[in-house]
């Protein structure tokens, strides 16, 4: 966010140049703003969720093969 804000800054026109420092900070602000309405997860939760998902995903297979053992075991 702070580099996107700082590439708006360094395209306005050389006038603006004195206003710089002032326009990127609202730039950054308007970005965070609008990213924090959009339900976004940080980089930390997303690899804590997919790390919880992979443990569930192996507890199913674990889980599915173990039925299967106990059909067989019955038939």
């Amino acid at each position: 966010m702070q580099e996107l804000a700082e590439r708006l800054s360094q395209v306005l026109p050389p006038g603006l140049a004195s206003v710089r420092d002032e326009l990127r900070d609202n730039f950054r602000a308007v970005l965070q703003a609008q990213l924090s309405e959009l339900d976004l997860v940080s980089r930390e939760q997303f690899e804590v969720q997919k790390e919880l998902m992979l443990r569930l995903r192996q507890r199913l297979v674990e889980l599915e093969a173990r039925v299967q053992e106990l059909e067989n075991a019955k038939d």
